[in-house]
């Protein structure tokens, strides 16, 4: 059995050559720079704006509350694991998660399991795996993370950070879902969002800008339960996808090309 180290010093086996092969396809990966890291390139926007922040990705139009006072954008951090394994047919699949009808936030919406840096995590690798398991009880030790993408920028101000992991053995992995969190949890085939089927999607502008934002519908085979993926998620998994098939999507993805903003108040905004 192929075997290989993961970057959270943990080594599992691979439970086949075509997981070990995408480990180390993906372990050469490294982000391109991203204005996110770099304050001194960020600037100025907000005299013309109005309401809230716009999202690399596109992320789902709402009102994100703001400081009254302005001050030096450096956006707190969270971590998303991007958990990948061999399906029974062969297929390359992501788990997924649908939120608590009972959060404030993003209630009931689809997402990948991770969430805030906590002050005693040591990097963005800890924190998605920390989320991980108190949400849907995702053993760190049954994971080999692979690699770590660029960041994102969410509307609530969060340099979100995607980490891919390959979870080996599907069977060792039993949900269970922390209620206060977590309704649902799932998987969908990675395939899917690089493909046009079951894709609709949404032309936004902001200061002149247009971008598309992208809903994927996705149905289980089993219950016939369905979701809608998009904002965030969507645009986190179009970039796994794209990384992990080495192929750009079958539609036009067209990000937003915004500045960040250095200096964030009230009159910040998307639409």
């Amino acid at each position: 059995m192929a075997s290989s180290r993961s970057l959270n010093g943990g080594s599992l086996p691979f439970s086949s050559q075509r997981l070990l092969a995408l480990a180390q396809q993906l372990s050469h990966y490294k982000p391109p720079p991203c204005s996110l890291d770099d304050g001194e390139e960020q600037e100025r926007i907000i005299e013309k704006t109005v309401g809230k922040v716009v999202s690399q990705v596109g992320v789902q139009e709402s009102v994100t509350p703001i400081a009254q006072n302005p001050e030096n954008f450096k956006p707190k951090r969270a971590a998303v694991l991007i958990c990948l394994f061999e399906g029974d047919a062969g297929d390359l699949r992501v788990i997924l998660t649908k939120r608590s009808s009972r959060l404030t936030t993003h209630s009931g919406e689809v997402s990948l399991p991770g969430g805030k840096a906590e002050e005693g995590d040591k990097d963005d690798i800890e924190t998605a795996t920390r989320e991980a398991k108190e949400e849907i009880g995702l053993d760190p030790s049954l994971v080999n993370i692979v690699t770590v993408l660029e960041p994102f920028l969410s509307k609530h101000l969060l340099r979100v950070v995607p980490v891919i992991g390959i979870l080996t053995d599907k069977k060792a992995f039993k949900p269970t879902p922390n209620p206060a969190e977590v309704d649902e949890v799932f998987d969908a085939p990675l395939e899917i969002f690089i493909k046009d089927k079951n894709r609709t999607e949404e032309e936004r502008e902001w200061m002149g800008e247009k971008y598309l934002l992208h809903f994927f519908e996705y149905e289980t085979e089993k219950e016939k339960r369905k979701y809608i993926i998009w904002g965030l998620t969507a645009g986190v998994l179009i970039r796994a996808a794209s990384l992990v098939y080495q192929q750009p999507p079958a539609f036009l993805e067209q990000n937003p090309k915004f500045k960040f903003p250095k200096i964030v108040d009230r009159n910040t905004v998307m639409r």
